[in-house]
């Protein structure tokens, strides 16, 4: 697949089912991943697989959380919390590893670990699978943070699910690029 159609033309993919990436796409999918921007060769991100009965552990992580919050947690949302996880065969966090650098500030190396995630995306659509990038309330999660296995130097920037496309794949939003590009100085701010 051409690298400009896959850049206009990823969306993200809600319904994913089996199969799982192979060994051999989940490869280069990291490969791709690891290809980020990275100023210093600090190469701050880190991944955890998650398929199979940790899908399972990881939604009963997501419930401890939100008991935790509150003890006055609605069944319902318990219920969606347990499941979550189970909306695709595989689900990796994207983690990004912040070290203290003169010359890199935290939010740089963050951003990176969120390229990282972008790329692992842009592989999955190049490779015909399925993927969605979800952060919610989970992500910033002490609780989830410490059950997955973070430092304190750790933050979570996503988890990605990955699977096979069940059923149609949707067509991107067109975005006009003049709505989002302005030469500076604006004529017309004045």
């Amino acid at each position: 697949m051409d690298i400009l159609e896959a850049l206009q033309n990823r969306v993200s993919v809600a319904r994913l089912g089996e199969p799982a990436p192979t060994a051999a796409q989940r490869k280069q999918l990291f490969g791709a991943a690891l290809r980020a921007p990275d100023h210093g060769q600090l190469s701050p991100w880190r991944f955890l697989t998650i398929e199979g009965g940790a899908r399972e552990r990881l939604g009963e992580l997501f419930v401890q959380a939100l008991l935790a919050q509150s003890a006055d947690v609605k069944p319902e949302a318990l219920e969606k919390a347990r499941k979550g996880p189970l909306r695709a065969p595989l689900l990796v966090v994207v983690i990004a590893c912040l070290q203290a650098h003169p010359k890199v500030p935290e939010l740089e190396q963050l951003l990176a670990a969120g390229c990282a995630a972008h790329g692992l995306l842009l592989a999955a659509h190049g490779l015909g699978l399925g993927a969605m990038w979800r952060t919610g309330a989970q992500a910033q999660d002490p609780l989830v943070a410490r059950g997955l296995g973070l430092a304190s130097n750790e933050r979570i920037v996503g988890f990605i699910y990955l699977g096979s496309v069940d059923g149609e794949r949707r067509s991107p939003r067109k975005l006009a690029v003049e709505d989002f590009v302005r030469p500076w100085p604006d004529s017309a701010i004045s």
